[in-house]
């Protein structure tokens, strides 16, 4: 994604239509402008995750 606000954004919506929460977006690992990423499953119980490399 090209923000991190445009993960947050996707993961909301995704919820919003009927997704399930398999982890809350945030950052993952000890680098602050790493990975930050959210996942959900869709309505199909596939687990999809969206992400954003570098600062926010």
């Amino acid at each position: 994604m090209a923000t991190r606000g445009d993960v947050d954004a996707i993961h909301a919506k995704a919820l919003e239509l009927g997704g399930t929460d398999e982890g809350a977006p945030g950052i993952r690992g000890d680098d602050p402008d790493g990975f930050y990423g959210a996942y959900f499953r869709d309505l199909d119980g596939n687990k999809l995750t969206v992400f954003r490399f570098g600062p926010p």
